[in-house]
């Protein structure tokens, strides 16, 4: 096969024998079929056997989720190969003739391996899911055309293009050709070191011993030293020598400095708030007004979500140079209280005990400190009761937590024949001494008019008061 493909002169030679030996023979037609009949056919294969697969690791959990996506991802190229290798052998040995078609397809079979490589690569080196079915397609489809280019010889008069369009710099000169190999070098070994730091950062979060601030702070330096060591060996191997950036270090030192200053400062700040322990994964924080758990921190920001789901990204400066509320900083429990109220003809330290023991019937609820209740003031219509308590878990939310308190003291009131006061008010009548007026008289004169009149006013002033619940005032 690298008789073929050595030279562009030799892809050429193929080309030809190939349009000549598919066109004007019959076994060139016959082995056409043939390398048809083994794409499609392993293709057909790889669906039954992913299928296969699938159908086993449903409902299981995938110990090695990497390992399971190159499998399923390059199973097909790797059937594709290899059935056509065998076949070439078999063709050889069969019909005696040289192998065209077949030598085609395996080769598209290593150039279609290498391309779900490259992918595979990419999606697990790229987090979040940021590198989406349109960029695999476009990236696919350069690669392809890549290939074509190779196999037709066009490539050689585009890299002469592209080496002719050069920059002079000092004794030395960077072509075009030059830069777009470097940069696609060093996207390469990039994209390889995200990956293995992506790698080496699963095995450190898991390690349950180190403290969680030091495995983000060995993640972030990890991550750090692969990306420059990549780039420190992709610039070498396309012919870039280190002293020409020597030329651009001090402008770029300068650029750096001012245009990507609060960028570095992030950077700094983020390894200080993992230093310092201030702010670790876990933490309830509040920041203008914004409650939420920190649930990533990242070399630029911090991710803060919500209750209700939304998140928040704080730039980690922020923690170094403002002030930030942390309410998980010494202790990961937290406090919480529910107020009610009463009627006045209430058995207050019934009442009270009752709203400990409601408390205290709860999982989530901490024994130490133990809930405790008080009568915080008289108010129009019942006494004022508070019952205070902490919770071990926090991160799930207080609504629940209230909920089931208050509905085991509303069932415990029910029992004991505690009752919650309703707004009431009553009516004073204040007697007119020249002209004295009964209730009496004003229960008959409302019961017994069909549609009373107000136009004239009554000849006693009436005044209306709160009064408190099960205590009833005596007229004056």
């Amino acid at each position: 096969m690298n008789n073929y493909f050595d030279s562009m002169f030799a892809r050429k030679e193929f080309l030809a024998r190939l349009m000549v030996h598919s066109l004007k023979t019959s076994s060139g037609w016959l082995e056409l079929a043939f390398a048809v009949i083994i794409m499609f056919g392993t293709y057909w294969l790889s669906l039954k056997i992913l299928a296969v697969i699938n159908r086993h690791t449903q409902q299981r959990e995938i110990k090695f989720p990497v390992l399971f996506h190159f499998i399923t991802r390059l199973l097909w190229p790797v059937l594709l190969l290899l059935c056509t290798i065998i076949a070439m052998v078999i063709w050889r040995v069969s019909t005696g003739e040289s192998v065209l078609w077949l030598q085609l397809t395996a080769f598209t079979a290593r150039w279609l391996l290498m391309i779900r490589i490259i992918m595979a690569v990419l999606h697990n080196a790229i987090p979040n899911n940021r590198f989406n079915e349109r960029y695999e397609r476009s990236l696919s489809t350069f690669l392809w055309v890549c290939f074509l280019l190779w196999l037709t010889s066009l490539d050689t008069f585009i890299i002469r293009l592209l080496k002719s369009l050069a920059l002079p710099i000092g004794s030395t000169s960077l072509s075009l050709y030059t830069v777009i190999t470097g940069s696609i070098i060093v996207g390469i070994a990039i994209i390889i070191a995200m990956w293995l730091s992506r790698i080496t950062e699963q095995h450190i979060l898991k390690a349950e011993k180190l403290d969680v601030n030091l495995r983000y702070v060995l993640v972030k330096i990890v991550k750090t030293l692969l990306v420059v060591v990549a780039v420190l060996i992709a610039l070498p191997m396309v012919g870039i020598n280190l002293t020409i950036l020597s030329v651009f270090g001090g402008a770029l030192g300068v650029g750096l400095g001012l245009g990507l200053q609060k960028i570095a400062s992030n950077y700094v700040s983020g390894f200080i708030i993992l230093a310092d322990h201030s702010v670790r994964p876990g933490d309830r924080l509040n920041i203008n007004n914004f409650t939420g758990y920190v649930t990533k921190i990242t070399a630029r920001f911090v991710v803060l979500r919500s209750s209700d789901g939304s998140e928040a990204l704080i730039p980690n400066d922020t923690f170094v140079s403002n002030t930030v509320i942390n309410d998980s900083y010494s202790s990961k429990i937290m406090s919480n209280n529910l107020t009610l109220q009463v009627a006045y003809n209430t058995d207050l330290p019934q009442a009270l005990e009752i709203l400990k023991e409601a408390a205290a019937k709860q999982a989530r609820v901490c024994d130490d400190p133990k809930p405790n209740s008080f009568v915080t003031g008289f108010a129009d219509s019942g006494i004022n009761l508070y019952v205070n308590y902490w919770i071990r878990d926090p991160e799930n939310g207080f609504m629940s937590i209230n909920s089931a308190i208050l509905l085991e003291i509303w069932n415990r009131f029910k029992e004991v024949g505690i009752e919650f006061p309703f707004p009431q008010q009553e009516i004073r009548i204040l007697n007119d001494a020249s002209d004295p007026i009964t209730c009496d008289s004003i229960t008959h004169q409302v019961t017994t008019e069909e549609e009373p009149s107000f136009s004239e006013p009554l000849p006693t002033a009436l005044s209306v008061s709160s009064f408190h619940a099960g205590q009833h005032k005596p007229h004056e």
